[in-house]
């Protein structure tokens, strides 16, 4: 059974060592005490961050994704019809890094668009967004 020492699991995390020993202390990081030192179980670290280990480690495939509702009021039907078509057009149904998801309320003329993805990719998209509402 592979173990690592709390200073290689927050340099495989990418965090303080400080901030792992509290995950220990706290009992949301596993671990065994061997002398005066933690050890953690590699099934312990890859449980903990649903990631496996790899030689590179966790912090190697780390990506930042962002979920985010758009609110529109006052949007008539056919304006929503233009503007969903135009973002999913955009996307061109390639696998860009983003899903969008409209919700209308037609007796409301309300839309809420609901991104989710990666930072830029969803950044392009909230861009378009943006540009297609603005009076």
């Amino acid at each position: 059974m592979e173990r690592y020492t709390v200073e290689q699991v927050a340099d495989l995390l990418g965090l303080h060592v400080k901030t792992v020993r509290n995950y220990v202390r706290e009992g949301r990081l596993p671990a065994v005490r061997i002398g005066k030192r933690y050890r953690i179980a590699k099934e312990d670290l890859e449980a903990f961050t649903g990631v496996p280990v790899t030689p590179a480690g966790p912090a190697a495939s780390r990506r930042a994704e962002v979920s985010s509702i758009v609110q529109v009021d006052g949007l008539p039907r056919p304006a929503m019809d233009r503007l969903s078509t135009a973002v999913l057009g955009a996307l061109g149904g390639e696998p860009s890094g983003v899903r969008v998801q409209f919700v209308y309320d037609e007796e409301r003329e309300h839309l809420k668009v609901v991104v989710l993805g990666g930072l830029e990719e969803s950044a392009q998209v909230l861009r378009l967004i943006d540009a297609l509402v603005r009076p």
